[in-house]
């Protein structure tokens, strides 16, 4: 098992209160020995102007993933940052839900990278992405 904190599904899911997570209705659904999935809908907040999912919409979900499961991992005292994300749209889709799923590549000292699946209804894949994360420590105050 890769998480060193203990966080549920609905205490991730209490996070997006108040986020672009929550504006988009992104739903954290399971959390394996090595992987987080979350879902989010393909509906007007999530479309483009010819009606279809919005890649930026896809990096979201995705950045949302990675970034959650990295915490997930760190030690206490440690935090992580987005540094890079890329991805590539495969298919569209106009209606329904997609869900993601990421699992870690490398999870290093100072970065991690994830990868991040995401898959229509029908389980087709949609887009692609990967992200790497600057691991970082948290400042102590020296009076």
């Amino acid at each position: 098992m890769i998480w060193k904190k203990e966080f549920t599904i609905d205490d991730m899911n209490r996070f997006k209160e108040n986020t672009m997570m929550g504006h988009l209705d992104i739903t954290f659904e399971e959390k394996g020995e090595d992987f987080l999935t979350a879902s989010m809908p393909v509906d007007t907040r999530t479309h483009q102007p010819m009606g279809i999912l919005h890649g930026g919409a896809s990096v979201v979900l995705a950045e949302t993933l990675g970034s959650c499961a990295s915490q997930m991992t760190l030690d206490d005292g440690y935090y992580s940052v987005g540094l890079e994300i890329k991805a590539n749209h495969i298919k569209s889709v106009s209606r329904g839900r997609v869900t993601g799923r990421t699992t870690p590549l490398h999870l290093g000292r100072t970065t991690q990278v994830w990868d991040i699946d995401i898959k229509n209804d029908k389980g087709e894949l949609i887009c692609v992405s990967r992200l790497t994360m600057a691991v970082l420590g948290i400042r102590k105050n020296h009076s």
